[in-house]
């Protein structure tokens, strides 16, 4: 007989303990994102039904601000009535707000590529107090009537240039701040090399340098696009005028003080929503990428 006592293995107690702990956590896991993606989908998802559903609706059923479904159904109508109203507003807000829109991205691209190549690339004494003012930038909300007061001695007041002006330096500290972001990704000697080969600054800027950072680029089209787009503030200040109309001053319309027609209301709301919306679902993958691009050198 042998003196040697056999005991149980454990072993497979904690092989089985651990496969329980991994299922516990995939299903933690997993609950977290299921509750943060719905509640994503409530946020944002019920205000949107809302606009669509009333767009749906006539003037009566429409005031009662609601989300039941129409009796019957308006959309063409007022589809109708929202481009026919002052002689096609809307169609003249939509043109302002595209030039307003495609210009401030043009010179956002070009000042905004340049000064954080710059920042990021010289290193001065004056560097500090320049990143100060960009953050400055960030934080202090824009003063109003100083701004119209310089608008109307430089002549710009009320005019497609001022409120492109407007934007662009409203947009440009956060512009700044991605594109010198990006710049850690693209190594130095690229610059040593080309001005070793004669090229300019300038050239070197144009040429090799800004045709890199198409993935921030991207970014900056994106998020300048829907932000100057949907502005309603700086349009009713800086460019006021039936003829100056944005898109978004167009809600206007249909709003006064004893009567607001709310089917036409957020019927202009939905097609208003429409372009920006396809344009964020398109780009969204970009906008993340160009975001994230120089976090991790």
């Amino acid at each position: 007989m042998s003196n040697y006592e056999v005991k149980p293995s454990t072993n497979n107690y904690v092989v089985t303990d651990e496969k329980g702990v991994k299922t516990r956590r995939k299903v933690r896991q997993f609950t977290i994102e299921f509750l943060g993606v719905l509640g994503t989908l409530a946020f944002f998802g019920i205000p949107f039904y809302f606009v669509i559903v009333n767009a749906f609706k006539n003037t009566k059923e429409s005031s009662l601000l609601n989300m039941d479904w129409p009796s019957t159904f308006h959309l063409i109508e007022n589809v109708q009535a929202v481009l026919t109203t002052q002689d096609g507003m809307i169609i003249r807000a939509f043109i302002n707000s595209v030039m307003i829109t495609g210009f401030s991205i043009i010179l956002l691209i070009l000042f905004g590529g340049a000064a954080g190549y710059v920042l990021q690339r010289k290193k001065s004494k004056a560097t500090p107090f320049l990143n100060f003012l960009i953050l400055a930038g960030l934080i202090i909300p824009p003063a109003v009537v100083p701004t119209i007061w310089v608008l109307q001695e430089i002549g710009l007041f009320k005019t497609m240039p001022g409120i492109i002006l407007v934007e662009v330096a409203l947009n440009l500290p956060f512009t700044i701040l991605l594109y010198r972001g990006f710049m850690v990704t693209i190594p130095k000697q690229l610059d040593e090399a080309a001005l070793i080969d004669g090229c300019g600054r300038f050239k070197l800027f144009f040429r090799i340098i800004l045709p890199l950072l198409k993935p921030v680029s991207s970014t900056v089209i994106v998020l300048t696009a829907v932000n100057v787009y949907n502005d309603f503030v700086n349009p009713l200040y800086f460019f006021p005028g039936s003829e100056n109309a944005t898109l978004q001053l167009t809600l206007y319309n249909f709003m006064s003080m004893y009567n607001t027609q709310w089917n036409l209301l957020f019927t202009n709301v939905l097609l208003i929503s429409i372009p920006p919306l396809i344009l964020f679902i398109l780009f969204n993958k970009r906008i993340v990428a160009g975001m994230t691009a120089g976090s991790v050198k």
